[in-house]
């Protein structure tokens, strides 16, 4: 993953329809396996770029990845990650997931959480790697939501 030629930014208003087709795009692996598409998938952009923090990653191709976080009363929730699919496994979703803990730190939380379609396995695995541990499981849309944390 070189570092030189990426640029992390805050996303803006103007920002929300290129979030949307990322994370659409992101997500239409999972659409086959879950039998719907994923919670992101349907998201209001418009209305999260302006109650959330999402902040965007570009390289001289353009977008290739975002996080959005959501500000609680005691810790930051990770609502969205996507890495664009020609740029998936190169170490960036790592890196967006080491910035949202930078940002927690800076807000004074010492708890993250996140939660994932319990199919989706590879970023279960990829999240305990990162230190995050299962707090529960519950149903959703016919499925099962796992909801991880990770103690700062």
């Amino acid at each position: 993953m070189g570092g030189q030629d990426l640029v992390l930014r805050r996303a803006e208003r103007s920002d929300a329809a290129s979030i949307r087709e990322l994370t659409r795009a992101a997500y239409a692996k999972w659409v086959s396996l879950i039998g719907r598409e994923p919670k992101p998938m349907l998201a209001d952009y418009d209305e999260a770029v302006r109650n959330h923090r999402i902040d965007l990653l570009f390289s001289a191709d353009g977008l290739i990845g975002l996080i959005e976080m959501i500000s609680e009363f005691d810790q930051l929730l990770i609502e969205n990650i996507a890495i664009a699919p020609g740029s998936q496994g190169h170490g960036y979703g790592r890196r967006l997931m080491a910035h949202a803990e930078n940002v927690a730190f800076a807000l004074e939380y010492r708890k993250i959480r996140l939660y994932t379609n319990k199919l989706f396995a590879v970023n279960i695995t990829l999240y305990c790697k990162l230190g995050y541990r299962v707090d529960r499981e519950e149903e959703f849309k016919g499925g099962t939501v796992v909801h991880m944390t990770k103690n700062l």
